[in-house]
This record gives C-alpha cells, sequence and structure tokens, in this order.
C-alpha cells in the first residue's frame, strides 16, 4: 500500500520559486491568483504532480494524502487571527501559496456564499466561546463530519494547510476512511445504509438565521458504486429515524472509529482529505491566547465528479446553499 505521505522537503527551494511568481496580495483579484496558480501547478515536481494525480484519479485507502515539509514563511509570521474574514490586503503567505499551488492541480478552489463572509480561504484558528460545530472550538472534540454532505455541491477535497501548531502538538485532525470500514459492515448494514435518504440537519451557517430548522437535507450515508462507495457521514448532524436506520448508522459510526488514524499537522504540512470517502474530526488542544495559537488555512476543492461542477465554473467562485433532498 502507498504511504499517504509525500516527503516534500527536497523540493522547497522549486515550490519557494513557483510562490515567488504568484501575486503578492491574493484577496485583490483572487481569479487572477487562482489562474496563475493553475498555471504554475504544471511546473510542480514531477514526484509531488504524481502523487496529487494518482490521488486525483484514485484516491486511497486512507482517504487523505498529507504533503510534509514544504517551505514555510522565513520571516516570522503575523500574529494567529482573532477575526474573519482575512483583509483584502493581507500579503500572500507561503502555506496559502501551497494551497494555491497543489489545489490547483486537483480542481477549483469554491466558496460557500454562506460560510465565512463567502470567502475562498479561510483562517482557521481557535476562538473563545465557539459554537461546537464550528472548526474554531478548540478545547472539545469537534465530532466526525463529511464536510457539508447536506450540500448539492459538497466539496471533494478539504485541503488544511498549518503555519503554527498548537502550543503543546495535541490536536490531531482524525480521518476515518470508508475503504477501511466497509469491510467491518456486514451485508445487511451495507444494503440498508446504500442509497437510503436519512434526514440530516445543517451546520449553523447555511440555518438562513434559524435557530433551528430541523433536518432539511436528507443524506445517503452510502452511494455511487455498492463495491467501493461514497461515504455521507455527520456524527452530530444526521439523525435517522426508522430503528433499523438508528441501528445501521451506529454500526457504520463504530467501523469508523475502528480504522481512524490521526494526524498531528506541523508548519509546512498540508493535508488533503478526500471528503466523498472519509469522515474527519479534530481532537481537542488548549488554547493561550498569546498571538501564537494554532493556526491553519482551509480551501475547499470541487473536480467535475457526482454533478459538482455544471461547465462554466472558475475557481474562486463562490456557490450557494441548496440542501441535498
Amino acid at each position: 500500500m502507498a504511504s499517504p505521505t509525500v516527503d516534500c522537503t527536497p523540493y522547497r527551494e522549486q515550490l519557494l520559486a513557483l510562490a515567488a511568481e504568484l501575486p503578492s496580495v491574493p484577496r485583490a483579484d483572487l481569479y487572477s491568483f487562482l489562474h496563475k496558480a493553475k498555471e504554475l501547478s504544471e511546473r510542480l515536481p514531477e514526484e509531488l504532480a504524481g502523487a496529487l494525480d494518482t490521488f486525483n484519479a484514485e484516491g486511497s485507502e486512507d482517504g487523505y494524502l498529507l504533503l510534509r515539509g514544504l517551505p514555510v514563511d522565513k520571516d516570522e509570521l503575523p500574529a494567529t487571527p482573532t477575526s474573519t474574514p482575512a483583509p483584502e490586503d493581507r500579503r500572500l503567505l507561503v502555506m496559502e501559496a501551497m494551497l494555491a499551488l497543489t489545489g490547483r492541480r486537483l480542481g477549483l478552489h469554491t466558496g460557500y456564499r454562506e460560510l465565512r463572509s463567502g470567502t475562498v480561504y479561510h483562517d482557521v484558528y481557535p476562538s473563545p466561546g465557539a459554537h461546537h460545530l464550528s472548526s474554531e472550538t478548540s478545547e472539545t472534540l469537534l465530532e466526525f463530519h463529511t464536510e457539508m454532505a447536506y450540500h448539492v455541491l459538497q466539496p471533494n477535497y478539504v485541503m488544511l494547510a498549518c503555519s503554527r501548531a498548537d502550543h503543546e502538538h495535541r490536536a490531531e485532525t482524525l480521518v476515518g476512511s470508508v475503504r477501511k470500514a466497509l469491510p467491518l459492515l456486514d451485508a445487511s448494514t451495507r444494503a440498508r445504509l446504500f442509497d437510503r435518504k436519512m434526514p440530516c440537519c445543517v451546520d449553523v451557517a447555511f440555518r438562513g438565521g434559524v435557530a433551528d430548522p430541523g433536518a432539511i437535507a436528507e443524506v445517503k450515508p452510502l452511494y455511487g458504486d455498492e463495491n467501493d462507495p461514497y461515504l455521507g457521514y455527520d456524527r452530530e448532524l444526521l439523525t435517522p429515524v426508522h430503528p433499523r436506520d438508528k441501528e445501521a448508522v451506529a454500526a457504520l459510526s463504530k467501523a469508523l472509529d475502528e480504522v481512524t488514524v490521526g494526524v498531528k499537522l506541523a508548519p509546512g504540512d498540508v493535508l488533503i482529505i478526500d471528503n466523498f470517502r472519509t469522515t474527519h474530526a479534530r481532537t481537542p488542544f488548549t488554547p493561550r491566547w498569546d498571538g501564537k495559537d494554532r493556526w491553519l488555512h482551509r480551501v475547499y476543492i470541487r473536480t467535475d465528479r457526482n454533478g459538482q461542477l455544471s461547465g462554466g465554473e472558475r475557481a474562486g467562485d463562490v456557490v450557494p446553499f441548496t440542501p441535498r433532498r
């Protein structure tokens, strides 16, 4: 089995040179920035480009690809943000450049209108009093979820780049792969979960200002190819009603727990999560509120799979919410 980790330390200087060709203020004209990143992605080091292309075409048993040892900012990083979105005039950070170059090799960076003010690049940092479903929570477990499984235009990949780790290096991103979990399910459970729509609530950002609109979406826990299915799973939001559905989802949940692996992100890491074949979570950590707390950058990538693209889309587009039904 191929390793899910690519050592990028031999390519640091080459990647820094490519990053230097990108516009220095990405948010000033994000379309142009991402268009340039697409051009430069054709010049990525051969081994790195090959790993990205293979993962894009075939996925993996692990459900993720970890790019480790990428270049980081040589100068002192700014303080970890305390608000969102990022200022439009913020200069390009190296890890943002890595998300552009590697992400454009995979597909189209996409923003979601209701999420983070419709921005495409997200700063992920701890925030006091954050909602327990928010990526800004820190001292509680961010539970397993397939990102936006309830959204018709669900992203194909979630990409997380690390500029700064948490102080104690405790935080882990947990990934559970359906390809590993499926053999742990008996035939009747698999049949019950496959292509069966179940009620699903949505994250706070997509509730239209309603405190609790209920299960406004329907999600299939397993769908696609019966022998190599896609996964739609959210431990907090998926709300099966029928007793047999509840039992089947509980069995799926247990299987995913059994195959879960943890990744501790360090500066210079980019984690690419296959959002159609995994569920992911994040373990708790303790922020110090000293300007040096954990700081990740997140982008969502869509490809031409599963009706995500209809033609004419561009990297940098922002799409509205349509719940799966």
